[in-house]
Protein backbone atom coordinates (compact mmCIF):
# COMPACT_ATOMS: atom_id res chain seq x y z
CA UNK A 1 0.00 0.00 0.00
CA UNK A 2 1.19 3.22 -0.68
CA UNK A 3 2.06 5.84 1.82
CA UNK A 4 0.28 8.82 2.45
CA UNK A 5 1.57 11.95 1.28
CA UNK A 6 3.57 14.02 3.48
CA UNK A 7 3.75 18.14 3.72
CA UNK A 8 6.78 19.78 2.45
CA UNK A 9 10.01 19.61 5.02
CA UNK A 10 7.90 17.02 6.64
CA UNK A 11 9.80 13.48 7.04
CA UNK A 12 8.08 10.72 4.53
CA UNK A 13 4.73 9.16 6.02
CA UNK A 14 4.48 5.50 6.14
CA UNK A 15 1.84 3.44 4.48
CA UNK A 16 -1.35 3.67 5.47
CA UNK A 17 -2.08 0.39 6.93
CA UNK A 18 0.94 1.17 8.82
CA UNK A 19 -0.41 4.20 10.05
CA UNK A 20 -3.88 2.39 11.04
CA UNK A 21 -2.67 -0.30 13.08
CA UNK A 22 -0.07 2.54 14.91
CA UNK A 23 -3.69 4.27 16.03
CA UNK A 24 -5.45 1.47 16.59
CA UNK A 25 -2.37 -0.15 19.41
CA UNK A 26 -2.11 3.83 20.22
CA UNK A 27 -5.43 4.04 21.11
CA UNK A 28 -5.55 0.53 23.07
CA UNK A 29 -2.78 1.88 25.09
CA UNK A 30 -5.06 5.39 25.78
CA UNK A 31 -7.46 2.84 27.08
CA UNK A 32 -5.43 1.34 29.29
CA UNK A 33 -4.05 5.08 30.78
CA UNK A 34 -7.94 5.96 31.42
CA UNK A 35 -9.52 2.71 32.80
CA UNK A 36 -6.33 2.77 35.27
CA UNK A 37 -7.10 5.90 36.17
CA UNK A 38 -11.06 6.02 36.50
CA UNK A 39 -11.85 1.88 37.96
CA UNK A 40 -11.52 4.13 41.50
CA UNK A 41 -14.31 5.89 40.43
CA UNK A 42 -16.81 2.75 40.32
CA UNK A 43 -15.51 1.65 44.05
CA UNK A 44 -16.09 5.37 45.44
CA UNK A 45 -18.79 4.44 47.22
CA UNK A 46 -17.41 0.70 48.84
CA UNK A 47 -14.42 2.83 49.72
CA UNK A 48 -16.34 5.64 51.38
CA UNK A 49 -18.16 3.12 53.58
CA UNK A 50 -15.62 0.97 54.54
CA UNK A 51 -12.81 3.51 55.29
CA UNK A 52 -15.18 5.98 56.30
CA UNK A 53 -13.83 8.65 53.73
CA UNK A 54 -15.34 12.11 52.90
CA UNK A 55 -15.93 13.20 49.89
CA UNK A 56 -13.17 15.69 49.75
CA UNK A 57 -10.86 12.65 50.28
CA UNK A 58 -12.86 10.65 47.60
CA UNK A 59 -11.66 13.47 45.63
CA UNK A 60 -8.03 13.62 46.14
CA UNK A 61 -8.01 10.14 45.06
CA UNK A 62 -8.97 11.27 41.51
CA UNK A 63 -6.74 14.31 42.10
CA UNK A 64 -3.95 13.67 42.82
CA UNK A 65 -3.64 11.30 39.46
CA UNK A 66 -4.23 14.39 37.53
CA UNK A 67 -1.78 16.14 39.70
CA UNK A 68 1.03 13.83 38.84
CA UNK A 69 0.42 13.96 35.51
CA UNK A 70 -0.13 17.37 35.38
CA UNK A 71 3.67 18.34 37.10
CA UNK A 72 5.64 15.97 34.99
CA UNK A 73 4.21 15.19 31.69
CA UNK A 74 6.58 18.26 30.73
CA UNK A 75 9.87 16.64 31.63
CA UNK A 76 9.01 13.28 30.67
CA UNK A 77 7.49 14.30 27.03
CA UNK A 78 10.41 16.36 26.84
CA UNK A 79 12.63 13.72 27.78
CA UNK A 80 10.28 11.15 25.43
CA UNK A 81 11.11 13.75 22.20
CA UNK A 82 15.21 12.76 22.58
CA UNK A 83 15.11 9.19 23.53
CA UNK A 84 12.58 7.89 21.54
CA UNK A 85 8.58 8.27 22.20
CA UNK A 86 7.84 4.31 21.57
CA UNK A 87 10.29 3.76 24.44
CA UNK A 88 8.66 6.44 26.76
CA UNK A 89 5.21 5.12 25.76
CA UNK A 90 6.26 1.42 26.53
CA UNK A 91 7.54 2.43 30.55
CA UNK A 92 5.18 4.47 31.16
CA UNK A 93 2.40 1.61 30.53
CA UNK A 94 4.50 -0.74 32.73
CA UNK A 95 4.95 1.72 35.42
CA UNK A 96 0.87 2.67 35.13
CA UNK A 97 0.07 -0.97 34.89
CA UNK A 98 1.91 -2.11 38.05
CA UNK A 99 0.44 0.79 39.92
CA UNK A 100 -2.88 0.01 39.29
CA UNK A 101 -2.13 -3.63 40.14
CA UNK A 102 -0.80 -2.00 43.57
CA UNK A 103 -3.93 0.22 44.17
CA UNK A 104 -5.61 -3.35 44.86
CA UNK A 105 -3.04 -4.77 47.81
CA UNK A 106 -3.53 -0.86 50.08
CA UNK A 107 -5.38 -0.95 53.17
CA UNK A 108 -6.09 2.47 53.45
CA UNK A 109 -6.59 6.12 51.97
CA UNK A 110 -2.90 6.98 52.87
CA UNK A 111 -1.87 3.66 51.05
CA UNK A 112 -4.26 4.22 47.96
CA UNK A 113 -2.97 8.08 47.92
CA UNK A 114 0.55 7.25 47.30
CA UNK A 115 -0.49 4.18 44.88
CA UNK A 116 -2.66 6.90 42.81
CA UNK A 117 -0.01 9.41 42.44
CA UNK A 118 1.96 5.90 41.09
CA UNK A 119 -0.41 5.71 38.42
CA UNK A 120 -0.41 9.38 37.17
CA UNK A 121 3.24 9.27 37.51
CA UNK A 122 3.61 6.65 34.90
CA UNK A 123 1.03 7.95 32.93
CA UNK A 124 2.42 11.40 32.82
CA UNK A 125 3.64 12.21 29.32
CA UNK A 126 2.30 9.26 27.38
CA UNK A 127 -0.60 11.87 25.77
CA UNK A 128 2.35 13.56 24.51
CA UNK A 129 4.58 10.41 23.35
CA UNK A 130 1.19 9.20 21.69
CA UNK A 131 -0.17 11.87 20.19
CA UNK A 132 3.56 12.65 18.86
CA UNK A 133 3.37 9.45 17.56
CA UNK A 134 0.53 9.86 15.36
CA UNK A 135 1.34 13.29 13.86
CA UNK A 136 4.46 11.45 12.80
CA UNK A 137 2.32 9.00 10.69
CA UNK A 138 -1.02 10.86 9.36
CA UNK A 139 -1.13 14.02 7.38
CA UNK A 140 -1.50 17.54 9.10
CA UNK A 141 -5.20 17.65 7.38
CA UNK A 142 -5.97 14.58 9.54
CA UNK A 143 -4.90 15.19 12.62
CA UNK A 144 -7.91 16.86 14.67
CA UNK A 145 -9.43 13.53 13.39
CA UNK A 146 -6.74 11.65 14.77
CA UNK A 147 -6.17 13.30 17.58
CA UNK A 148 -9.43 13.37 18.65
CA UNK A 149 -9.99 9.78 18.11
CA UNK A 150 -6.51 9.21 19.69
CA UNK A 151 -8.39 11.42 23.22
CA UNK A 152 -11.31 9.72 22.27
CA UNK A 153 -9.70 6.27 23.88
CA UNK A 154 -9.45 8.60 27.58
CA UNK A 155 -13.47 8.73 27.31
CA UNK A 156 -13.85 5.03 26.12
CA UNK A 157 -11.41 4.17 28.91
CA UNK A 158 -13.36 5.70 31.62
CA UNK A 159 -16.13 4.01 30.28
CA UNK A 160 -14.46 0.50 30.36
CA UNK A 161 -13.00 1.20 33.84
CA UNK A 162 -15.94 2.70 35.33
CA UNK A 163 -18.30 0.03 33.82
CA UNK A 164 -15.81 -3.26 34.56
CA UNK A 165 -14.33 -1.89 37.59
CA UNK A 166 -18.09 -1.33 38.96
CA UNK A 167 -19.16 -4.87 37.71
CA UNK A 168 -15.98 -7.06 38.76
CA UNK A 169 -16.00 -5.36 42.85
CA UNK A 170 -19.79 -5.63 42.89
CA UNK A 171 -19.33 -9.85 42.21
CA UNK A 172 -15.30 -10.05 43.20
CA UNK A 173 -14.84 -7.75 45.25
CA UNK A 174 -12.73 -3.99 44.43
CA UNK A 175 -9.52 -5.03 44.44
CA UNK A 176 -9.81 -7.53 42.03
CA UNK A 177 -10.88 -4.70 40.02
CA UNK A 178 -7.66 -3.10 39.88
CA UNK A 179 -5.89 -6.54 39.75
CA UNK A 180 -7.75 -7.12 36.44
CA UNK A 181 -6.55 -3.74 34.97
CA UNK A 182 -3.74 -3.40 35.68
CA UNK A 183 -2.94 -6.86 34.42
CA UNK A 184 -4.64 -6.10 31.01
CA UNK A 185 -2.19 -2.81 30.25
CA UNK A 186 0.39 -4.70 31.31
CA UNK A 187 0.13 -7.25 28.37
CA UNK A 188 -0.78 -4.53 26.18
CA UNK A 189 2.76 -2.26 27.42
CA UNK A 190 4.70 -5.67 26.38
CA UNK A 191 3.39 -6.41 22.76
CA UNK A 192 2.97 -2.57 21.87
CA UNK A 193 6.77 -1.74 20.75
CA UNK A 194 7.17 -5.20 18.88
CA UNK A 195 4.90 -3.57 16.80
CA UNK A 196 5.36 0.56 16.86
CA UNK A 197 8.32 1.71 15.62
CA UNK A 198 9.89 4.91 16.44
CA UNK A 199 9.22 7.51 14.09
CA UNK A 200 11.50 8.87 11.96
CA UNK A 201 12.33 12.27 12.36
CA UNK A 202 11.26 15.15 9.90
CA UNK A 203 15.33 16.67 9.01
CA UNK A 204 14.66 20.13 11.13
CA UNK A 205 13.97 17.96 14.36
CA UNK A 206 17.54 15.94 13.89
CA UNK A 207 19.18 18.02 16.59
CA UNK A 208 17.35 18.10 19.88
CA UNK A 209 16.92 21.61 20.55
CA UNK A 210 18.06 23.25 23.75
CA UNK A 211 15.27 23.45 26.73
CA UNK A 212 15.09 27.24 26.54
CA UNK A 213 13.99 27.41 22.90
CA UNK A 214 11.85 24.41 23.56
CA UNK A 215 9.65 26.66 26.08
CA UNK A 216 10.25 29.64 23.49
CA UNK A 217 9.11 27.45 20.91
CA UNK A 218 5.78 26.14 23.16
CA UNK A 219 4.50 29.92 24.09
CA UNK A 220 5.72 31.72 21.04
CA UNK A 221 2.51 32.14 19.76
CA UNK A 222 -0.83 34.01 20.89
CA UNK A 223 -2.75 30.99 19.48
CA UNK A 224 -0.95 28.34 21.62
CA UNK A 225 -1.60 30.25 24.69
CA UNK A 226 -4.91 30.87 24.42
CA UNK A 227 -5.79 27.29 23.02
CA UNK A 228 -3.83 25.63 25.95
CA UNK A 229 -6.12 27.90 28.45
CA UNK A 230 -9.24 27.01 26.66
CA UNK A 231 -8.42 23.36 26.81
CA UNK A 232 -7.49 23.22 30.03
CA UNK A 233 -10.78 25.26 31.69
CA UNK A 234 -13.01 22.70 29.27
CA UNK A 235 -11.26 19.73 30.82
CA UNK A 236 -12.43 21.33 34.21
CA UNK A 237 -16.46 19.80 33.23
CA UNK A 238 -15.36 17.07 31.81
CA UNK A 239 -13.18 15.88 34.82
CA UNK A 240 -15.87 16.22 37.45
CA UNK A 241 -18.27 14.71 35.00
CA UNK A 242 -15.41 11.93 34.81
CA UNK A 243 -15.08 11.17 38.53
CA UNK A 244 -18.79 12.12 40.21
CA UNK A 245 -21.42 10.55 37.99
CA UNK A 246 -20.95 7.07 39.03
CA UNK A 247 -21.71 8.47 43.11
CA UNK A 248 -24.14 10.97 41.08
CA UNK A 249 -26.28 7.90 40.41
CA UNK A 250 -25.68 6.11 43.30
CA UNK A 251 -27.29 8.89 45.53
CA UNK A 252 -29.74 10.56 43.45
CA UNK A 253 -30.95 7.79 41.34
CA UNK A 254 -30.14 4.91 44.60
CA UNK A 255 -28.82 2.62 42.06
CA UNK A 256 -26.73 -0.16 43.12
CA UNK A 257 -22.27 -0.04 42.27
CA UNK A 258 -23.17 -1.99 39.30
CA UNK A 259 -25.75 -0.01 37.90
CA UNK A 260 -24.17 2.92 38.62
CA UNK A 261 -20.95 2.45 37.09
CA UNK A 262 -23.20 0.94 33.97
CA UNK A 263 -25.52 4.51 33.53
CA UNK A 264 -22.40 6.41 34.35
CA UNK A 265 -20.78 4.26 31.52
CA UNK A 266 -23.48 5.02 28.73
CA UNK A 267 -22.95 8.73 29.36
CA UNK A 268 -19.03 8.79 29.16
CA UNK A 269 -19.32 6.28 25.97
CA UNK A 270 -21.88 9.36 24.56
CA UNK A 271 -19.24 11.67 25.14
CA UNK A 272 -16.44 9.47 23.58
CA UNK A 273 -18.37 9.37 20.21
CA UNK A 274 -19.16 13.57 20.50
CA UNK A 275 -15.49 13.51 21.33
CA UNK A 276 -14.55 12.14 17.65
CA UNK A 277 -17.74 13.49 15.81
CA UNK A 278 -16.71 16.84 16.83
CA UNK A 279 -13.31 16.22 15.98
CA UNK A 280 -14.27 14.99 12.28
CA UNK A 281 -16.43 18.08 12.38
CA UNK A 282 -13.70 20.72 12.98
CA UNK A 283 -11.38 19.03 10.27
CA UNK A 284 -13.95 19.43 7.56
CA UNK A 285 -15.00 22.87 8.48
CA UNK A 286 -11.74 24.11 8.66
CA UNK A 287 -10.51 23.07 4.99
CA UNK A 288 -11.59 26.43 3.54
CA UNK A 289 -11.92 28.23 6.83
CA UNK A 290 -9.23 27.63 9.02
CA UNK A 291 -10.46 29.55 12.14
CA UNK A 292 -12.74 27.03 12.61
CA UNK A 293 -10.95 25.18 14.17
CA UNK A 294 -10.73 26.35 17.39
CA UNK A 295 -14.37 28.31 16.60
CA UNK A 296 -16.38 25.02 16.65
CA UNK A 297 -14.48 24.12 20.39
CA UNK A 298 -16.12 27.32 21.22
CA UNK A 299 -19.50 26.16 20.34
CA UNK A 300 -19.13 22.88 21.85
CA UNK A 301 -18.40 24.14 24.96
CA UNK A 302 -21.28 26.93 24.84
CA UNK A 303 -23.75 24.09 23.55
CA UNK A 304 -22.35 21.59 26.58
CA UNK A 305 -22.68 24.63 29.19
CA UNK A 306 -26.47 25.00 29.52
CA UNK A 307 -27.18 21.45 28.90
CA UNK A 308 -25.58 20.55 31.82
CA UNK A 309 -26.73 22.96 33.98
CA UNK A 310 -30.16 22.42 33.03
CA UNK A 311 -29.76 18.38 33.65
CA UNK A 312 -28.09 18.82 37.30
CA UNK A 313 -31.07 20.85 38.21
CA UNK A 314 -34.04 18.38 36.97
CA UNK A 315 -35.66 15.64 39.29
CA UNK A 316 -33.99 12.21 38.85
CA UNK A 317 -35.18 10.00 35.50
CA UNK A 318 -34.50 8.77 32.15
CA UNK A 319 -34.72 12.44 30.71
CA UNK A 320 -32.24 13.94 33.22
CA UNK A 321 -29.79 11.21 32.12
CA UNK A 322 -30.73 11.56 28.53
CA UNK A 323 -29.59 15.23 29.20
CA UNK A 324 -26.54 14.70 30.71
CA UNK A 325 -25.38 12.59 28.40
CA UNK A 326 -26.16 15.26 25.65
CA UNK A 327 -24.44 17.56 27.76
CA UNK A 328 -21.25 14.95 27.52
CA UNK A 329 -21.38 14.75 23.66
CA UNK A 330 -20.05 18.50 23.33
CA UNK A 331 -18.09 18.36 26.74
CA UNK A 332 -15.01 17.02 24.96
CA UNK A 333 -15.66 17.93 21.55
CA UNK A 334 -12.48 20.62 21.73
CA UNK A 335 -9.74 18.00 22.42
CA UNK A 336 -9.15 16.44 19.04
CA UNK A 337 -9.34 20.34 17.39
CA UNK A 338 -6.73 21.57 20.70
CA UNK A 339 -4.17 19.01 19.93
CA UNK A 340 -4.45 19.58 16.36
CA UNK A 341 -3.76 23.31 16.86
CA UNK A 342 -1.10 22.76 19.17
CA UNK A 343 1.34 20.82 16.32
CA UNK A 344 -0.13 23.56 13.29
CA UNK A 345 1.50 26.41 15.45
CA UNK A 346 4.68 24.74 16.77
CA UNK A 347 7.80 23.10 15.38
CA UNK A 348 7.62 19.34 14.32
CA UNK A 349 11.35 18.74 16.33
CA UNK A 350 9.27 19.37 19.68
CA UNK A 351 5.67 17.72 19.25
CA UNK A 352 6.02 15.47 21.99
CA UNK A 353 5.90 18.41 24.33
CA UNK A 354 3.66 20.42 23.28
CA UNK A 355 0.95 17.86 23.09
CA UNK A 356 2.09 17.18 26.66
CA UNK A 357 1.77 21.15 27.69
CA UNK A 358 -1.90 20.57 25.94
CA UNK A 359 -2.13 17.91 28.75
CA UNK A 360 -0.63 20.21 31.22
CA UNK A 361 -2.93 22.12 30.68
CA UNK A 362 -6.02 19.59 30.83
CA UNK A 363 -4.56 18.70 34.36
CA UNK A 364 -3.11 21.60 36.04
CA UNK A 365 -6.52 23.69 35.28
CA UNK A 366 -8.63 21.08 34.74
CA UNK A 367 -8.91 17.57 35.46
CA UNK A 368 -6.79 18.08 38.55
CA UNK A 369 -8.91 20.75 39.93
CA UNK A 370 -12.65 19.54 38.76
CA UNK A 371 -12.80 16.57 41.30
CA UNK A 372 -11.71 18.17 44.15
CA UNK A 373 -13.25 21.08 44.06
CA UNK A 374 -16.23 19.66 43.22
CA UNK A 375 -16.01 17.19 46.14
CA UNK A 376 -15.28 20.49 48.47
CA UNK A 377 -18.42 21.75 47.17
CA UNK A 378 -20.56 18.57 47.72
CA UNK A 379 -19.30 17.86 51.37
CA UNK A 380 -21.30 21.56 52.10
CA UNK A 381 -23.96 22.11 49.46
CA UNK A 382 -25.04 17.96 48.36
CA UNK A 383 -23.60 16.48 45.37
CA UNK A 384 -26.15 17.57 42.65
CA UNK A 385 -25.94 21.22 43.69
CA UNK A 386 -22.11 21.29 43.05
CA UNK A 387 -22.24 19.63 39.75
CA UNK A 388 -24.44 22.36 38.57
CA UNK A 389 -21.45 24.96 38.71
CA UNK A 390 -19.23 23.50 37.38
CA UNK A 391 -20.05 23.63 33.60
CA UNK A 392 -19.67 27.25 34.00
CA UNK A 393 -16.52 26.93 33.61
CA UNK A 394 -16.85 26.17 30.31
CA UNK A 395 -17.97 29.42 29.27
CA UNK A 396 -14.49 31.17 30.01
CA UNK A 397 -13.30 28.21 27.98
CA UNK A 398 -15.14 29.60 24.89
CA UNK A 399 -13.97 32.86 25.25
CA UNK A 400 -10.07 31.63 25.43
CA UNK A 401 -10.64 29.62 22.05
CA UNK A 402 -12.53 32.57 19.74
CA UNK A 403 -9.72 34.69 21.16
CA UNK A 404 -7.18 32.25 19.69
CA UNK A 405 -8.95 31.55 16.88
CA UNK A 406 -8.44 35.76 15.92
CA UNK A 407 -4.59 34.64 15.48
CA UNK A 408 -4.83 31.33 14.20
CA UNK A 409 -4.41 31.94 10.95
CA UNK A 410 -1.48 34.17 10.90
CA UNK A 411 0.22 31.72 13.17
CA UNK A 412 -0.65 28.13 11.93
CA UNK A 413 2.43 28.12 8.84
CA UNK A 414 4.66 27.62 11.95
CA UNK A 415 4.52 24.26 12.50
CA UNK A 416 5.48 23.71 8.81
CA UNK A 417 8.78 24.89 8.75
Amino acid sequence: MEPARSEPGQAPLPSRRYAWLVLALTFGLMLSDYMSRQVINAVFPTLKAEWALTDSQLGMLVSVVALLVGVMCFPIALLADRIGRVKAATAMAVMWGIATVVSGLTGNFMQMLIARALVGLGEAGYGGAGGAILVSVFPPQQRATVIGAFFSAGLFGSVLGVALGGLIAQHFGWRMAFFSIGGAGLLLAIIYPMVVKEPVRPPQASVAMPLRGVIRELFATRTARWNYIGSGLQMFVQGSLLAWLPSFFNRHHGMDLAQAALYAAFVLLVGAAGMMACGILADRASIRTPSNRLRLPAVYALLACPLLITAFTMPPGPLQIAIIAAGAFFTGGHAGPCGAVATDVTNPAVHATVIATVALANNILGLAPGPFLTGLLADRIELHHALQLMPLAGLVAAASFLRAARHYDSDRFRGEV
